[in-house]
């Protein structure tokens, strides 16, 4: 992973972040493969955190993304979600808007992490819009692999992070921000254990 988890605690400034993505009835199991399936973004998630100060959080970010190849969400999404159509219309931002501004937040952090894949389907988005992306890949990290070690091996989806980490919140599942809140505070506990 190129960061060890002790490190994290002597940062100043880190981003914690989460994506939300287009999905359908059965496409995880099928790894997005189904015809016309695209991991497409549809928001962006993300705190500002401060590990020497205790993980204090000083910003977030929350914004909502239009997709292009799938425009219209399925229920599946909306249902696991709670994101609706019309709030992706109104509010939504195309993918080059959302990267721009993704790009202005994470400004100043030493690092990027997410508890999965997250930086993939960024940089899958990147290619589908034929847009480059803005910041480095080097500054992002796929934490899974800590939280699944602190959880005793087994791999915890954001949402449930509450189940295997004293002090995470259950907060609203498959909302980017929400979500973003919660990985924050399990790599705190996993910070100051190592």
């Amino acid at each position: 992973m190129g960061v060890e988890r002790g490190l994290i605690r002597t940062l100043d400034a880190i981003v914690v972040y989460d994506l939300e993505y287009t999905a359908w009835e059965g496409s995880h199991a099928r790894r997005w493969s189904g015809p016309g399936e695209h991991r497409e973004l549809v928001q962006i998630g993300a705190v500002r955190v401060h590990p020497r100060d205790g993980f204090a959080e000083s910003a977030a970010f929350s914004l909502l993304v239009k997709p292009r190849i799938n425009p219209r969400l399925s229920g599946y999404f909306t249902d696991l979600t709670g994101i609706t159509q019309a709030a992706v219309d109104a509010d939504g931002v195309d993918f080059a808007t959302a990267v721009e501004r993704f790009a202005v937040f994470l400004d100043g952090a030493a690092l990027a992490l997410a508890n999965g894949v997250d930086h993939d389907v960024l940089v899958e988005n990147g290619r589908l819009h034929g847009v480059p992306l803005p910041f480095p890949d080097a500054l992002f990290v796929n934490v899974a692999p800590w939280l699944r070690a602190a959880a005793g091996g087994v791999a915890v989806s954001s949402g449930a992070l509450h189940r295997h980490f004293p002090g995470v919140p259950e907060l609203q599942a498959h909302d980017a921000l929400s979500d973003a809140r919660m990985v924050a505070l399990a790599v705190k506990r996993v910070a100051e254990q190592a």
